[in-house]
């Protein structure tokens, strides 16, 4: 994602999200935090059907922000959105992804799940509708422990 895509992507997380959208230089302010974020644009023929933002401050990676257009659903983009996600994470060195997703929406939760993530927490009322948040978390494997080089001479 860059600036010239904001404007898409603000529009569409007004129409998925009425009740708790981002405001447009939201968005601008997380692009200006590179070295802490990361956003993605899923695009079909020219057009943005779908977004993704990551923060990651280590240890912890949390996933700010995804979302795929209805008429795209099911066709693996919040897939691929997701898996950039993750990989970005074990890039930047986190140890666990976390993320937050309503708890009326099977259809994210089903997604998460096949990812790996497990539920760790409820936070009650958390949307601005009242729906409670199910916190998710992915715990990311640690890097092989490499072999010690032996010292000259000893076993």
């Amino acid at each position: 994602m860059d600036a010239a895509d904001i404007p898409a992507v603000h529009d569409l997380e007004r129409r998925l999200f009425p009740v708790d959208a981002w405001p447009q230089q939201m968005f601008r302010d997380e692009l200006a935090q590179a070295e802490t974020r990361r956003y993605l644009v899923a695009e079909l023929r020219g057009v943005v059907v779908g977004y993704a933002g990551l923060m990651c401050i280590e240890p912890i990676s949390d996933v700010q922000t995804i979302a795929v257009v209805p008429e795209q659903e099911g066709k693996g983009i919040g897939s691929a959105l997701l898996s950039e996600l993750i990989a970005e994470s074990r890039r930047r060195g986190a140890q666990d992804v976390l993320l937050e997703v309503r708890a009326d929406n099977p259809r994210a939760q089903q997604l998460y799940r096949r990812f790996g993530f497990e539920q760790i927490h409820v936070r009650p009322r958390y949307y601005r509708d009242g729906v409670d948040a199910l916190i998710m978390r992915l715990q990311l494997p640690g890097e092989p422990l490499s072999p010690q080089p032996k010292e000259a001479g000893r076993p």
